[in-house]
């Protein structure tokens, strides 16, 4: 408050009246500098002070009602202030025009897009939501510009020739860990890369993020989790090749920076949930097993990228795991992701198993899902409340597994002779 204004300081200020002195100012803040005025809600403080200031007796009214220029002028009369604006200011500080700041820092915003020459950048910060995050993350128009710089640097090298990610950061940023998870750079690319990649997780788990900086030829702890196969053919290093009979693995760098060239096309490449599985047929078919991959639960990063590379070689890939709630969770992943058909993994496949193999069941737990190629499986399986681990059905899958066998078989049985015939896919009795 203003020494100089005592009296004024009596009148209008202090604690009781600073909810009324903040009414008025909201007034001012939003651009409104005249007019009349209708105070509800008064309290008999704020009433009488108001009163008092305009020269009319006091009253019982909850309400006061009152034009901006005459109390300017009672004011400016009584020596106290050249306004009410003037006045409010002299207690509490300058008023700020928050339609004008707004529109300032509007303006200011666009200025700082304006710098924005990668198309994917300009693309992701024409939304809303991609506008608020650089300003989250930034703060400060400074801040903001700087930021829109060292993203594009990055944007730039991107898609990279399997560059490990501290490396790209500490060579563009100066800072090995510019691109650690977290970090203002490294969000705004993932979040661009995300936007650009149809149907990809929207999540920023652990292996989400490594996935999406693998997409774009970026390793992020590239031994982790390597993919587990058997009898995959192609040029991949001592890894695969003509089948051994022996499982073999591959790290996410191996796949990336080794160039690999599988030999698939138009041929049958089997994907199970669980590594034992893998095990089994090699124990069982060694040589003479079809090609085999195992996701090892959820993909991760190699596991992923192993299976895109299939794919996109012409393999037709056909998905097995576990009937439970989380193979189908799983199974809906690579059914979408790589374009994998079930592989004896229908509602027929799930009723059959329990009728001839009941004793290798568990109860079902946890909440229904569903089971995108099938919604008869996950009917099914809701009804029966029993699960069934991939590995108790090993020799059902074994026999599609079987290279031999299967040369002996008509093509239309190569997947599902062992199955009963199928009355109707929606059909659960």
């Amino acid at each position: 408050m203003s020494e100089a204004n005592p009296r004024l300081a009596r009148l209008l200020g202090g604690a009781a009246l600073a909810s009324l002195r903040a009414r008025l100012r909201s007034r001012y803040q939003r651009g409104r500098e005249s007019g009349v005025v209708t105070l509800g809600s008064l309290s008999g403080t704020e009433r009488d002070a108001l009163a008092g200031l305009l020269g009319r007796r006091p009253s019982e009214a909850g309400s006061l009602r009152f034009d901006i220029a005459e109390l300017d002028a009672r004011l400016a009369d009584a020596g106290l202030a050249s306004s009410l604006r003037h006045a409010l200011e002299l207690l509490d500080g300058p008023i700020v025009d928050l339609v004008a700041a707004r529109a300032e820092s509007a303006r200011n915003w666009e200025n700082v897009r304006a710098l924005v020459t990668d198309g994917r950048l300009a693309a992701f910060l024409s939304d809303g939501r991609g506008l608020g995050l650089l300003k989250r993350l930034a703060a400060h128009l400074p801040v903001a510009a700087a930021l829109i710089g060292q993203v594009q640097a990055v944007l730039a090298q991107l898609p990279a020739a399997a560059v490990t990610r501290s490396h790209l950061a500490a060579q563009l940023l100066g800072d090995a860990h510019a691109l650690d998870p977290g970090s203002p750079v490294a969000t705004i690319v993932l979040a661009v890369l995300r936007r650009e990649r149809a149907g990809a997780d929207a999540t920023e788990g652990e292996e989400t993020v490594r996935e999406s900086w693998a997409a774009v030829g970026v390793l992020v702890n590239e031994l982790a989790r390597p993919v587990l196969f058997l009898n995959l053919p192609g040029s991949a290093g001592a890894s695969a090749g003509d089948p051994s009979g022996e499982p073999g693995y591959l790290s996410l760098r191996a796949l990336m920076r080794s160039a690999p060239v599988w030999k698939v096309a138009s041929r049958d490449v089997y994907v199970c949930e669980n590594p034992n599985l893998v095990a089994i047929a090699a124990d069982a078919l060694g040589a003479q097993c079809a090609p085999l991959v195992c996701t090892d639960g959820m993909p991760a990063a190699a596991q992923r990228a192993l299976l895109s590379q299939l794919a996109l070689a012409g393999a037709r890939l056909h998905y097995h795991g576990d009937f439970d709630w989380p193979g189908i969770v799983i199974a809906n992943t690579v059914v979408d992701m790589f374009g994998a058909a079930p592989w004896r993994f229908g509602a027929t496949d799930y009723l059959s198993a329990l009728d001839t193999d009941a004793r290798a069941t568990r109860p079902l737990a946890g909440a229904a899902v569903e089971a995108r190629w099938d919604s008869a499986l996950t009917q099914a399986m809701q009804m029966q409340g029993r699960a069934i681990d991939e590995e108790a059905l090993a020799a059902r899958l074994l026999r599609d597994l079987d290279v031999r066998l299967k040369q002996t078989l008509p093509d239309t049985y190569a997947i599902c002779y062992d199955s009963p015939p199928r009355k109707n896919d929606n059909e659960i009795k």
